[in-house]
């Protein structure tokens, strides 16, 4: 299982504007990501809730320790799948992260549990038990398109998400013909995290000014629908 250390997070919705300034000034001073396609890359998440909505709730609520659970796969690849539990607490977010298979992303998307328990993947393990014994279940896709960006001085990394769009059809989860639909108001998300410090120069870059600072969540949104 692959763990990333607590990090610094911003998450804020922007304008288009916002998003041209800041893009024109990161391309001048920080990296695109390696793995981004001409310096984007398409996203789909499948999250996992209660029947009581324990993970929304706790976001809109502000809880100060909480987590979430996610299949994530990019540019439409189901090669590369991962299952990820996502965690804050005191404000500093963190990442675990296990591999899956495209054969158990499509059998834990349609309610198949039985292989988890041998799949040798605490991670994998530990969503099984949270499933039996909180109901966690997949809940909401989420389609987005990423421009990430990074330099190397506070490990930063700075992303501009939009075209954010939500499907309830979990079983399709995998399928390139899974529908989505836009989320309402469609919102550009500019996100930035970092170790222990953010340089001035990246600080001066992402500078929203009167512009709304709001914290967003691309899940929270895309619940709108159910």
């Amino acid at each position: 299982m692959r763990i990333t250390e607590y990090r610094h997070e911003w998450k804020h919705e922007i304008s288009y504007c916002d998003l041209l300034a800041i893009r024109s000034r990161m391309r001048a001073i920080a990296k695109a990501d390696a793995h981004a396609l001409k310096g984007r890359y398409e996203i789909r998440s499948l999250y996992f809730d209660n029947l009581s909505d324990k993970a929304l709730r706790e976001k809109l609520d502000g809880v100060n320790r909480r987590e979430k659970f996610r299949i994530r796969y990019y540019n439409g690849n189901t090669d590369v799948i991962h299952l990820e539990k996502k965690c804050k607490l005191n404000g500093l977010g963190t990442k675990y992260s296990a591999p899956l298979t495209a054969e158990e992303a499509q059998a834990l998307a349609g309610g198949d549990l039985r292989w988890m328990l041998q799949s040798g993947r605490p991670l994998v393990e530990e969503l099984y038990s949270k499933m039996r014994s909180q109901g966690l279940r997949p809940r909401t896709i989420v389609d987005y398109t990423r421009e990430p960006f990074v330099f190397g001085p506070g490990n930063v990394r700075v992303t501009i998400d939009y075209n954010i769009r939500t499907g309830l059809d979990a079983v399709d989860f995998l399928s390139p013909s899974c529908v989505t639909i836009p989320t309402p108001d469609s919102p550009i998300i500019l996100e930035v995290k970092w170790d222990e410090f953010l340089p001035a120069i990246i600080r001066d870059a992402v500078q929203l000014g009167s512009r709304r600072t709001e914290a967003f969540s691309k899940y929270a949104a895309c619940r709108a629908y159910g």
